[in-house]
């Protein structure tokens, strides 16, 4: 079942680039304490997540921090490697690009996708969430292919 705004983002690890290759990141370090802004995608590089969702977070991270918000988290089933790579394409470094290779927070979250129609195994959906000190405020999941209620315009809207 996935998760409701007003559950605890479950724990899990993530990896993350870190100056000596990819590090662990734990849901706890990154989300006690602060307010988060975390989206996710179904695959770095792939269309509409590089023209349109990313781009629209790395746009909007300043405007999101001045709100109070203390990360603004990419996360995708893809490696730290890919996703480190696709940071960089996308001038995204002012993000956390956390990467879910094994799809961890992912089942956790109860929010996977079954791209394997796609070639791409079981992803993450299109969403975007709030959390304050690891408690989902906000949580909009697209329904269909796209990206609408997930986008970085309405999660500012909604800050």
């Amino acid at each position: 079942m996935a998760v409701q705004v007003g559950d605890k983002i479950p724990e899990a690890m993530m990896k993350v680039m870190g100056e000596k290759g990819p590090q662990d990141l734990s849901t706890e370090e990154l989300f006690a304490g602060k307010k988060v802004v975390l989206f996710a995608v179904p695959g770095a590089f792939t269309p509409t997540c590089s023209a349109a969702h990313l781009p629209g977070f790395v746009v909007n991270a300043d405007k999101m921090k001045e709100k109070g918000v203390d990360a603004v988290v990419c996360l995708s089933v893809n490696d730290a490697f890919v996703m480190d790579a696709w940071s960089k394409d996308k001038n995204a470094e002012a993000l956390i690009m956390a990467a879910d290779g094994n799809g961890d927070f992912t089942k956790a979250m109860g929010l996977e996708l079954d791209g394997s129609g796609f070639g791409l195994g079981t992803r993450s959906q299109r969403y975007a969430l709030i959390a304050d000190n690891g408690v989902i405020s906000t949580l909009n999941v697209e329904t269909g292919p796209g990206l609408d209620v997930s986008s970085a315009e309405t999660i500012l809207a909604a800050l």
